[in-house]
């Protein structure tokens, strides 16, 4: 594999689209993304709750192209291959709406919110390149302590689209609390 990432960007637009689309489910369509990582974008869940796949794709691409949306893409040569969804808790309100039990960090903290890693590619270091690298643009841009929110049940990778609990470990993230069925993990940069 050519592993490689690079930062979501009105560069990689089309690539992102590509991944959600054609790529990540591609084995299992009926998981598709209507989301596009919108929901961490999201102010009010009966709003979000009644937004439609094409609604949050054209609200992704008004993001990417003015810069509110951050993550990175994983590829394998030319190939998106997966995709890490990160920013500040400010530029993520959907965290608090969602999560507010557990992402309860100041404003300029960073967060993990969504990885995606198509079938085929899974357990093949892609999701910890793509963590590696969002911490190091994390840090670039300042940030101090990161926080992530990993499933704590559920043997499904579908399920662990916030990354596995065993990820953020991994890479020196510390337990802090559960609630509903999910932690908050938090490293210090």
């Amino acid at each position: 594999m050519q592993l490689h990432t690079k930062p979501l960007s009105p560069q990689t637009e089309e690539d992102f689209f590509t991944f959600f689309d054609r790529v990540a489910f591609r084995e299992h369509p009926e998981w598709g993304c209507d989301c596009y990582c919108c929901f961490f974008h999201a102010t009010d869940r009966a709003l979000w709750e009644q937004t439609t796949g094409a609604e949050n794709a054209a609200q992704a691409r008004r993001m990417i192209r003015c810069g509110q949306m951050r993550g990175l893409l994983a590829y394998d040569g030319a190939l998106p291959i997966g995709w890490c969804h990160f920013d500040t808790l400010a530029n993520l309100p959907g965290a608090r709406t969602f999560y507010g039990a557990l992402a309860t960090g100041a404003p300029e903290d960073g967060a993990i919110v969504c990885f995606t890693i198509a079938q085929g590619f899974r357990g093949q270091g892609v999701a910890k390149r793509l963590l590696e690298d969002a911490l190091a643009q994390l840090a670039a841009m300042g940030v101090r302590r990161v926080e992530a929110y990993p499933l704590l049940a559920g043997n499904d990778p579908e399920h662990h689209y916030h990354g596995p609990l065993a990820l953020y470990t991994g890479q020196g993230f510390a337990q802090v609390r559960e609630h509903e069925g999910m932690a908050l993990v938090e490293k210090l940069l």
